[in-house]
């Protein structure tokens, strides 16, 4: 049985109130790490839409292996459903990147205020805080790359089981080429998952150094 994991961490919703005073350089790299959460709505709604397709694209590709050679009709037409599911997360998964591309683009406009800061020890705060979440982005990127890789394969994958010249070899070694790809996409999750709880913390941190008044609510 094939299973495909993708699951990310998105940075944590917060509700809050911010009493400090004045365009500070702190306030307004609040209001960009802020700003950056926010545009990271959509790409979490894509991941839960995501995983929902691969979860009905899995129950088709379970009853496809239950079928016999003999069911040649019924696999094919099992076979086109779930390219269908797989060009639909094709979509989501351009979507989803697209999102965090626009949030990271709004997150880099940080780097350029670390620089204004004249406390030394928030200085050396926001840069450990900045290059944890290029990092993050870095993780991302390599689940994006080899997620859309393993689409292209098990779009193979299908038309291998629809092809009666298959050979049971063939079919055995591109599931092993794919089982292959979804762990390195668990892996690059785990990675992306700790880059973004050592981000939060350093996120609270720099608020908590920087004087800034925020209050923490989780949206759950």
């Amino acid at each position: 049985m094939i299973r495909k994991i993708y699951y990310l961490i998105l940075l944590v919703s917060i509700m809050f109130t911010l009493t400090a005073c004045g365009e500070s350089v702190q306030k307004k790299i609040y209001g960009h790490l802020e700003e950056t959460v926010a545009l990271e709505k959509e790409f979490s709604e894509k991941q839960k839409e995501l995983v929902d397709l691969e979860k009905k694209e899995q129950g088709i590709y379970e009853k496809i292996i239950d079928l016999s050679s003999d069911e040649l009709d019924e696999i094919k037409a099992l076979s086109k459903e779930a390219n269908e599911l797989i060009d639909q997360r094709i979509e989501l998964i351009e979507l989803e990147n697209d999102s965090l591309q626009t949030a990271k683009e709004e997150f880099i406009k940080i780097h350029s205020l670390k620089d204004d800061l004249t406390d030394k020890a928030l200085a050396r705060s926001i840069t450990q805080l900045y290059d944890k979440m290029i990092e993050r982005y870095e993780a991302y990127d390599e689940i994006y790359k080899t997620y859309k890789e393993s689409l292209d394969l098990e779009k193979q994958l299908y038309r291998m089981l629809v092809d009666e010249e298959s050979t049971q070899e063939q079919l055995s070694k591109q599931i092993e080429l794919l089982n292959e790809h979804y762990e390195s996409i668990i892996k690059a999750n785990k990675t992306f998952n700790k880059k973004t709880e050592e981000y939060n913390e350093l996120k609270r941190r720099f608020y908590e150094d920087a004087d800034l008044n925020v209050t923490y609510k989780d949206k759950n």
